[in-house]
This record gives C-alpha cells, structure tokens and sequence, in this order.
C-alpha cells in the first residue's frame, strides 16, 4: 500500500495506525513516507499488533509483556526513520550466548523488556534517524537526520551523532518550564489558528502573553 505518492504529501497517522501497541495523541502527527511506505510497515519495527501477528492464519499471543509506543501530537517524521521496539529480540547480553534459541522456555530467559517508547509534543525526527527501545524524547526535541538516539532527550534538546548527544538547547530552562506549561499542543484547533503567528516565533513571553488575552476573551463570550 502506498500513501504517500510524492514528497509533497505525507501520512497522518490518526488515519492510518490500526497496531493496538501504537498509542497516538491528538490528529495532527505524520511521516514524510513517499520514498518508503506506511508508518506502521517501514517505521516502527518488532511491535506486536501489526497486520501480521495479529492475524487468524499468521498471528500468536505474546508470551511476554509487550512495550508500546507512544507518539504525542505535532510529531513530525521524515523518511527512512526506524522506530525499534521488541525489548532485547531475545539476544541477552549478559548470557554466555546471544543467540535466539527457538524453544518457548530459551525464548522467556532470554527476554528482557525495554519499557515503553515514548515521542513527546512538537518532535521533529530527521531524515533516517534511529530510535531504540525504551527511550523517551521530550517534548519539542530536534532529532537530526541519521543519528542513533539509544538514551532519553530532554525537552527542547537537539540531539545528532551516532550515539546521539545534546549539540544545543533550543531554550532557557526557564523558558522550556513556562513552554510545557503552555503546552500549545493540548490548545483546540481554533486556538492554535488565532495564535499560529506568535507559535511560529521565537519568544515564549509573546505567546504567554497572547495565550491569557485569548482566554479572557473566551471567558468574557
């Protein structure tokens, strides 16, 4: 199935996901697939749920706990990401031997869960970048094209490399508080319409102030 036919379009996963595991926020994320395919099939990997393993003829039940990823809104995803899900795949590093062994009892020793994928608010994920299990990217976190995030990003961090590292913070820590206090990304649609300007700026005070004239004037209709 192909979605996205140019690089003009993109995929906006509210209309799309159908993985149980895959738990979005909001209406307004998306993945720029047009050199790949859907998000569920290119993106996201090792999640149970998908077409497959949930199928009569194809499926099973998890003998484990199955980690889940979150994606919150305003997300935006470039082709080529790879989001890795599935804990350890059976390969424990701690053992003498990595290897997957097929029987359901070397299967359950070897297991070892992530934890859940969490994507915050207003993320852009670069070109090709690689997400691994467990991680949590913090709301308004720049992810850049290729690299391999294997440990948390904080809230308005930019992150590249292979390991990824914080480069820079896009704000203050005053300012990343008082942005996450605001938290645009919960406003109705009619909200972020009227104060689209001050959000496309780069002085959070602006859009505070902005913010409260709005809601006086809601409470006073």
């Amino acid at each position: 199935m192909t979605i996205c036919q140019h690089w003009s379009q993109v995929e906006y996963l509210h209309l799309t996901v159908t993985n149980p595991n895959i738990c979005l926020k909001g209406r307004h994320s998306y993945y720029s697939g047009a050199w790949d395919g859907p998000f569920e099939e290119e993106v996201v990997r090792y999640l149970h749920g998908d077409s497959w393993s949930r199928s009569a003829d194809t499926g099973w039940d998890p003998i484990w706990h199955i980690d889940r990823l979150h994606l919150g809104d305003y997300v935006q995803i470039a082709a080529g990401v790879k989001i890795i899900m599935g804990g350890n795949h059976t390969h424990n590093t701690d053992f003498i031997s990595t290897y997957p062994f097929a029987e359901v009892e070397a299967l359950k020793r070897s297991y070892r869960p992530a934890g859940d994928t969490r994507i915050g608010n207003d993320v852009w994920i670069g070109m090709e970048a690689m997400i691994m299990p467990g991680v949590t990217i913090g709301d308004g976190a720049i992810i850049a094209a290729r690299a391999l995030v294997t440990q948390d990003v904080p809230p308005y961090a930019m992150v590249a490399g292979t390991p990824a590292r914080v480069i820079r913070m896009r704000f203050g820590d005053d300012e990343i508080a008082r942005l996450q206090a605001l938290a645009w990304w919960d406003w109705p649609d009619d909200k972020v319409q009227a104060l689209l300007p001050l959000i496309q700026q780069g002085e959070v005070a602006l859009l505070e102030q902005a913010a409260a004239r709005w809601q006086g004037a809601s409470q006073e209709e």
